[in-house]
């Protein structure tokens, strides 16, 4: 029987860190630390955009990183003074620690100066990045 009540609450455990865990991925949010941190041309390898720029870290396998570059991509088009950079992380290892990424994709958005607006790990939807960029512009 304790058994039995054992694995009830294992189970319980591991849905509810799932559920937490799926509804946390992918939402753009302001971290503390990222408030204050701008990103320029040479952190990035290439000029900002006019009033924003979206950045992506990818890597090689990494199946939402490609449904990432579409959905900014698309945005990126759709709003003008708004560009998309895809940065390659296992290339920019330096970058990454950082600003702490710890999962691929992982998005930020920066205002025309650079400062990280907010951030996303995971795959975010086209309508939360169009919101964030509402505050970055």
């Amino acid at each position: 029987m304790t058994g039995l009540v054992v694995c009830a609450v294992v189970l319980a455990a591991a849905s509810a860190f799932g559920l937490w865990r799926q509804r946390s991925s992918g939402r753009l949010k302001v971290r503390g630390r990222d408030a204050e941190r701008r990103l320029g041309a040479a952190e990035l390898g290439v000029e900002l955009g006019r009033r924003a720029t979206l950045v992506q870290f990818s890597s090689a396998f990494c199946r939402p990183c490609r449904a990432t570059r579409r959905t900014l991509a698309e945005v990126s088009d759709m709003i003008d003074g708004v560009s998309h950079v895809e940065i390659d992380a296992e290339e920019r290892l330096a970058l990454v620690r950082d600003l702490n990424i710890l999962k691929t994709p992982t998005v930020l958005v920066l205002d025309a100066s650079g400062r990280i607006v907010t951030r996303a790990s995971g795959q975010p939807r086209k309508a939360d990045v169009i919101a964030a960029l509402g505050q970055a512009v």
